[in-house]
């Protein structure tokens, strides 16, 4: 019987096994505290946690007690102050009752229980997913590719190696015949000596004969054996088909002032902190554009200060020959997220729609578009909504304070059958 001691630390001398036992039991009311909590907090707040407040009610627990036993009757006769559907007045005073003192009544606080930042995301992300990611396979399954594995002594005759098989019968050769062959240097030599001296002629003849039957026995070594033979080994790896791929395309030009930037940025920064927490093989390909687009690290798509006019064709041209490049589609799910104001070159919105019906959104599980402070809708807007009504996987929504980032992205990446 073996017996496995956990000697992990836990975190700020509290029970992990206690905490989590205790998150799975009031999940409910910790859930609600979270959505309650989306609408106060900045996108960008993700380094604390959140405090949860659990009602007293709710931690009550039942006790088991040994009644009197055997049996008992009982006569409850009511009372003289209430009758059926009358309303019994809150007592006054206890705890929670506003600032005002009283001298009678009494309570308790409710539970404030304090979530770390992990925990924090944890139940914010639960119901989030990106949609259709395995839309043509199976979740669980699991392609397979053929890789060379060495040499096995078993296998078909087109996979033989000759030339490993050959070295495996050289080196038994030597290793079955070193010793003989040492000896029969060593009886030659002494038979020359032997002739050179003259030596009796029955002695020269017995050494004769032991190096003839040393030679024959040399020679019964087989030149090559089926133990030899080696064959060329391909074992089959697992190569994961749920791979996935998220391009951002944020609008830098001159008409996305800094309060729209930095929406879009908040509204990127949420969708990398899901894809990087929830998917562990995910890419994710950051692009910015004005006039020109250009595929940019994480740190120049967030903080470059790079601005310009618009023609927002450009970012999706540049998401094409990406595609065609590197991301081959039946390997890969491709998801997009776009930002922008909308305001684009009158001429270049048409091409965008193109663009998308022709060229992306055959090759896409999911595009979802987010139109960044407009009062009215503009060009780009009305023919993206051509192509909602065309794609049933292309989603819009606008986004118009830092209020409406929470529910804009839970709306486009819940999991399907999940209500808000």
């Amino acid at each position: 019987m073996s017996q496995i001691i956990d000697r992990r630390l836990n975190p700020k001398h509290k029970s992990a096994v206690n905490r989590q036992r205790f998150l799975k039991r009031f999940r409910r009311q910790i859930r609600k505290a979270v959505s309650d909590a989306v609408d106060g907090r900045s996108v960008t707040d993700t380094d604390s946690g959140e405090q949860v407040t659990i009602p007293t009610k709710d931690l009550a627990e039942p006790v088991f007690q040994h009644g009197p036993g055997g049996r008992r009757e009982i006569v409850h006769p009511g009372n003289r102050d209430f009758v059926t559907g009358d309303r019994i007045p809150r007592p006054e005073g206890g705890a929670g009752r506003g600032n005002r003192a009283s001298n009678q009544g009494e309570g308790m606080d409710d539970f404030v229980f304090e979530l770390s930042r992990d925990e924090f995301l944890e139940f914010f992300f639960e119901d989030l997913e990106l949609p259709d990611l395995v839309k043509t396979r199976l979740a669980r399954e699991v392609a397979h590719q053929s890789v060379p594995a060495g040499f096995s002594k078993d296998g078909i005759p087109p996979n033989l190696h000759v030339i490993r098989s050959l070295r495996e019968a050289h080196a038994r050769r030597i290793a079955l015949t070193a010793g003989k062959r040492r000896r029969l240097g060593e009886l030659e030599a002494e038979l020359a000596a032997l002739k050179a001296e003259n030596a009796p002629e029955r002695d020269i003849e017995a050494l004769a004969q032991e190096i003839e039957l040393l030679k024959r026995r040399i020679a019964t070594v087989p030149f090559i054996d089926t133990l030899d033979l080696r064959y060329r080994n391909r074992i089959q790896i697992p190569r994961p088909t749920t791979q996935a791929v998220m391009f951002c395309l944020m609008d830098v030009s001159g008409s996305m002032d800094q309060y729209k930037k930095s929406l879009a940025k908040r509204f990127f920064l949420l969708l990398y902190l899901f894809l990087s927490r929830n998917y562990e093989r995910t890419d994710v390909v950051f692009i910015r554009h004005h006039t020109i687009a250009k595929e940019v690290d994480e740190e120049e798509f967030f903080y470059s200060r790079e601005t310009g006019g618009t023609v927002v064709s450009s970012a999706l041209v540049l998401m094409r020959d990406i595609i065609r490049a590197r991301y081959p589609t039946q390997d890969w799910n491709i998801y997009a997220a776009q930002a922008s104001d909308g305001d684009n070159w009158p001429e270049d919105s048409g091409n965008c729609r193109r663009l998308l019906d022709e060229e992306i959104m055959p090759w896409l599980r999911y595009y979802a578009y987010v139109e960044i402070d407009n009062d009215y809708p503009l060009g780009l807007w009305q023919e993206y909504e051509k192509v909602a009504q065309r794609w049933p996987n292309f989603a819009m929504q606008a986004i118009d304070s830092p209020a409406d980032i929470y529910p804009v992205f839970r709306e486009l990446f819940r999991k399907k059958g999940v209500d808000q």
